[in-house]
């Protein structure tokens, strides 16, 4: 810690709020008085030092690592439990492809399309906290319950179709979205903001750098746990039973909870808000009508408006905040090509040649490993030498590099599908004496090129959507900015549901073409139509310093 000198006090990081001013910027956002949150001794100071060479990210705190294993354990469950859906829906269910297919994207759908919800809960009335508690339980109880209905005795007489739907509709499915909604941005609260000084002179740990990393180890553990849940999960399915395998997530998640519990007397609680969406509400309706000739934003009309219940700080943080909600707008398609991992790619995997000792839904840990190892790579080594080199990617341009990847892993998907009906002895499957389980002669192994390549994608493109959700909102709207992403997932779900249709065989090879064709359009469009906001960003974070 610094020393504190009687005319940097101003700039003192500690529980009161500092205001700076600052007048209109040539990307079209008018600033007004902006104001900051700092934590006790966390930080020096929440201007750039004069002495200022370099900034680095700081270390995460036990209290965020905290929240990071909590997520870790969730994930586990989520993917572990999930990802064995295709195959227990059509082999102990009996349901057909299609049908488990719809099955599977409607439990994703309903998971994520509970996210607003759940940021609701939180700013209006629990706070994240209670609200992650409070969902929590029911996921907890919703693997109870699937573990409970798909023993023998649930299923042989007939009760494991409905305990699949009353489990993972309802007790899962809103779980998930209160917790998916609230506890990464929790996470990033535990994080104050500013610079503090390091041990080498002119050197700074920068907060949005440090929130950056926090987010791409965010995403680290999810896909940690989601490396063992896949690779653990399916194999007791495989060497024991689907209620003992269902039980495995359960348990895991319990631990999550405990050890998220474990740190509630130390962790930073923002509380409820009240009626944030009535707020933006009243906001916009008087921007509305307070429109003048000159204003670069239709939203500047609420700036220096008096007696209201928003301020300039508001304002400015809701028009960034519906920037990002045009961003997000492209995010369903990309969702419902990725998730092809969780059916249409097992179902592939299905019809190609493997070990006996390989349950082709495992092949997803391949994705969740190739993350575990990318993410530190990325962040210690690819990430600071651009960086070093002046060339820090803006989050347009890391969003398309993450659709320009998946495009190309779909290339090599949709030939692959080629491939595997030009191969016998099945060919495409079509023919009448095609028995169950029927593969042709090619290794399955050829999927492991798309599913690392989707992993990379995904750190230029899920992670940043994350960080966009988090640094453009306002304190009072980040859970719902954040359900606002997740719920690009529901609409990625819903577009699976639809082309679920066309899951079985030889349909799914034009399925795969016509999203790689959609998808491949869609990233040149997204990148004319917003590169020019990584410019208003860096503007943006230059203005924060």
């Amino acid at each position: 810690m610094t020393t504190r000198s009687p005319d940097r006090e101003a700039l003192i990081a500690s529980p009161r709020r500092a205001s700076i001013d600052s007048g209109n910027d040539s990307g079209g956002e008018s600033y007004g008085r902006y104001s900051f949150d700092y934590a006790d001794d966390d930080v020096d100071v929440i201007r750039p030092p004069d002495d200022m060479v370099r900034t680095i990210p700081g270390k995460l705190s036990i209290w965020t690592l905290l929240v990071v294993i909590m997520e870790l354990c969730e994930r586990f469950a989520h993917y572990g439990g999930s990802l064995m859906f295709t195959i227990y829906l059509q082999k102990i269910l009996h349901q057909n492809k299609p049908q488990a297919i719809a099955l599977n994207r409607g439990t994703q759908f309903m998971s994520y399309g509970t996210t607003i919800l759940g940021a609701v809960i939180a700013d209006q009335w629990l706070g994240k906290f209670k609200t992650i508690l409070v969902f929590a339980s029911l996921y907890f109880i919703g693997f109870v319950l699937l573990a409970i209905s798909s023993t023998d005795y649930s299923v042989d007489r007939g009760y494991g179709l409905a305990g699949f739907g009353i489990s993972v509709f309802l007790f899962i499915g809103f779980g998930t979205g209160g917790i998916k909604a609230n506890v990464s941005s929790f996470m990033a609260e535990q994080i104050p903001l500013g610079y503090k000084a390091t041990k080498v002179p002119g050197v700074y740990e920068d907060s949005k750098l440090t929130i950056e990393r926090g987010f791409r180890y965010f995403y680290w553990s999810i896909n940690l746990g989601a490396f063992f849940g896949q690779l653990i999960c399916p194999q007791v399915a495989k060497l024991h039973s689907y209620a003992m395998a269902f039980t495995v997530p359960a348990i895991v998640f319990f631990v999550g909870i405990v050890v998220f519990i474990a740190g509630s007397k130390r962790y930073i609680k923002t509380k409820p808000q009240g009626t944030v969406l009535t707020k933006v509400w009243c906001c916009m309706r008087y921007a509305r009508n307070s429109r003048k000739e000159g204003r670069s934003h239709w939203l500047e009309g609420a700036l220096g408006a008096r007696n209201v219940e928003w301020n300039d700080e508001f304002v400015i943080g809701l028009q960034r905040s519906l920037r990002a909600c045009k961003i997000f707008l492209f995010y369903p398609v990309y969702m419902a090509v990725c998730g092809s991992m969780g059916d249409n790619f097992i179902n592939q995997g299905l019809t190609m040649k493997r070990p006996d000792w390989l349950s082709v839904d495992q092949l997803n840990a391949v994705n969740c490993l190739v993350l575990v190892i990318a993410i530190p790579v990325f962040d210690n080594f690819v990430f600071p030498l651009l960086r070093r080199c002046g060339l820090r990617m803006g989050p347009i341009v890391r969003i398309t590099t993450g659709y320009s990847i998946v495009v190309c892993a779909f290339i090599y998907v949709t030939v692959l599908q080629k491939v595997i009906y030009s191969t016998g002895p099945y060919y495409d499957f079509t023919g009448p004496d095609v028995p169950v389980g029927a593969t042709n002669d090619i290794s399955v192994w050829y999927q492991i090129v798309p599913y690392a390549a989707i992993a990379v994608a995904e750190i230029f493109a899920s992670v940043t959507a994350l960080e966009l959700a988090y640094s453009q909102a306002p304190t009072e709207l980040r859970s719902v900015l954040t359900a606002v992403y997740l719920s690009t997932i529901c609409g990625g779900s819903l577009i699976g549901m639809v082309l679920a249709l066309w899951g079985g065989d030889p349909q799914v090879l034009y399925v795969f073409a016509g999203e790689t064709v959609v998808l491949g359009v869609l990233t040149v469009v997204f990148y004319f139509s917003f590169h020019h906001y990584d410019s208003i960003v860096a503007k943006q974070e230059q203005f924060k310093s």
